[in-house]
């Protein structure tokens, strides 16, 4: 176990991690016409619900149970998908904090007939939190980076926490501000 696990598993007391391979899943989907938008090409929306639903699976899968989505994170679409693509949907555990984990989704396309490598055609970010029978928060293992590849993420998972808590502070003390010299939206 590296340095990293190690420090990882420490901050989650009395509840074993888990290896990144433990949860790590694929969704593979072929696009036909239903999922098309105005353009022609698949709708944004209906990967955005492939990325959900395979990270939901892995986030779930990590936490032993039920995890909600909390939030999502610099959804990035780098080429349209088109009907007729066989579209996968790679999602893994990239980092867990007390309650929650952030997912790394990697979306390939390929053409269904033909034998062409597949093409990453998008990437996202998500949050989730595990909860309990009544939506309550609950513990999560910590995950247990096997691979310098897993190491990189889960500290890059790390930034982006950071910047998502500066962002909302920096959010609630301009709200403050404002309430507190009158101005209300």
């Amino acid at each position: 176990m590296t340095d990293q696990a190690l420090a990882l598993e420490s901050e989650t007391p009395g509840i074993p991690g888990r290896p990144t391979s433990a949860s790590r899943t694929t969704l593979s989907h072929i696009m036909t016409h239903n999922d098309t938008n105005l353009l022609g090409t698949v709708h944004g929306g209906v990967i955005m619900k492939l990325v959900d639903d395979a990270a939901g699976a892995v986030a779930g899968r990590h936490s032993g149970g039920p995890a909600v989505t909390a939030s999502m994170d610099e959804m990035v679409f780098l080429e349209p998908v088109r009907v007729g693509d066989l579209v996968h949907v790679k999602a893994q555990v990239n980092w867990t904090g007390r309650t929650s984990m952030e997912v790394g989704v990697r979306v390939l396309a390929e053409r269904w007939n033909e034998s062409t490598p597949a093409s990453q055609v998008g990437s996202a970010y998500l949050v989730f939190a595990a909860v309990d029978a009544e939506g309550k928060p609950r513990r999560v293992p910590p995950v247990l980076p096997e691979t310098e590849r897993d190491e990189r993420r889960c500290q890059e998972a790390q930034i982006r926490r950071t910047h998502r808590l500066a962002r909302r502070r920096a959010i609630m003390e301009l709200r403050e501000r404002r309430a507190a010299e009158g101005i209300t939206d």
